[in-house]
């Protein structure tokens, strides 16, 4: 078996090839004129929210129209099974991010990402634009590619299984990331990247962000494939499920002693035997699901969060994403850590209560509500 940093630093077949020179003012695609809707008033101005505001939180990643069918179970090869239901929703692991940071964030939150000229790009204009609070000026059409989408098999007790096409957030990058877009990440309090658009455009943005000292996250969700180390390199938490830190690292998670070691590799990629290793990743922050989520830190004791309980689970679809970007806000704003991922569990236990990832997104009342019941408990 290849070592780990083998597999992390492999690029992605069938993408734009990896490359240290990009463009950074080559006119972007045009621009949506996207009604834009300021953040709500009970955000701004609740006492839940921060004194001060934040900088803004900007995500570069996807925006998919989610198919979604309810299904009891999933077809066998060759077999065919009727769906209880089925709609169209907005989603993508970028704009389900944004979203969220929309709804919860003091300070702005932009999305930058493209879509095709189609209808499935006014259904994600339409649903962004109904979030609340994300700046979608820095999205753009890609011109000649489809819209992203996804089928979403949901399953009853909320578990799904999820397939991508990329379209646009594959196809829609090719004059790279425009100066405008990496000046404005390099003035972010926080940099949120996933990986359903091409590696060398996060790198790319990455990149403009190490430069300035803007925090990198990157959540693991995305393609199936290994993460290049030159992108890891860039990323101050990493951030995947048991099943991705398995997965990218080739050992077993089924217990926390062993994600413990997984999480560990991850640090450790600079002890290896390749030639041109590249140090690991710091932090990892590894969400476990109905086990709540652990952040690891090079040289410290792991900081575990209890899942906070949901009064039913509907549907998981955006659970992830939406814990992330609530780390994420609450860790613009200098929270601890550990505030950092107890606010996320109490947006991720929200979330899950709700059909469809956008639509699920919690609005930050109704966090602080969460969280200041269950300290009552």
């Amino acid at each position: 078996m290849p070592t780990l940093d083998a597999r992390l630093r492999l690029p992605l077949a069938g993408l734009s090839p990896a490359t240290t020179s990009f463009p950074g003012s080559t006119p972007k695609p045009g621009s949506l004129s996207f009604a834009l809707r300021p953040p709500s008033a009970s955000l701004s101005s609740s006492a839940s929210a921060p004194a001060a505001a934040a900088p803004p939180i900007v995500v570069v990643g996807s925006a998919n129209a989610d198919i979604y069918v309810e299904v009891d179970r999933l077809p066998l090869v060759g077999e065919t099974v009727a769906a209880r239901a089925g709609r169209s929703l907005a989603g993508g692991k970028g704009a389900n991010q944004a979203a969220c940071g929309g709804r919860l964030a003091a300070g702005p939150t932009y999305l930058v990402a493209r879509v095709g000229d189609d209808a499935n790009g006014r259904l994600l204009e339409g649903a962004l634009a109904d979030a609340g609070g994300v700046r979608l000026d820095r999205v753009a059409r890609a011109p000649g590619a489809p819209s992203g989408h996804a089928v979403v098999m949901l399953m009853p007790g909320g578990q799904n299984s999820i397939i991508i096409v990329g379209g646009a957030n594959m196809e829609g990058w090719a004059s790279g990331v425009g100066s405008d877009d990496l000046d404005l990440i390099r003035r972010a309090g926080v940099l949120l990247l996933q990986r359903e658009i091409p590696d060398w455009v996060n790198v790319q943005v990455a990149q403009a962000a190490k430069g300035a000292g803007v925090p990198v996250i990157l959540d693991a969700g995305g393609m199936d494939a290994p993460v290049p180390g030159e992108l890891l390199s860039l990323v101050d938490i990493f951030s995947p499920n048991e099943t991705e830190l398995a997965r990218l690292t080739g050992m077993p998670t089924e217990t926390f002693e062993q994600i413990s070691r997984a999480a560990g590799a991850c640090h450790k990629m600079d002890n290896c035997n390749m030639r041109n290793c590249i140090k690991g990743v710091k932090e990892v922050l590894v969400k476990l699901g109905s086990q709540g989520s652990a952040l690891f830190i090079e040289g410290g004791e792991p900081i575990r969060q209890p899942i906070i309980p949901a009064t039913e689970v509907v549907d998981t679809t955006g659970a992830g994403d939406t814990f992330t970007s609530a780390f994420a806000v609450a860790l613009v704003e200098g929270k601890p850590k550990e505030e950092c991922m107890r606010f996320a569990a109490a947006a991720a236990s929200l979330c899950v209560q709700v059909k469809g990832a956008i639509p699920s997104m919690p609005d930050r009342k109704s966090v602080m509500d969460l969280l200041e019941s269950v300290q009552v408990e």
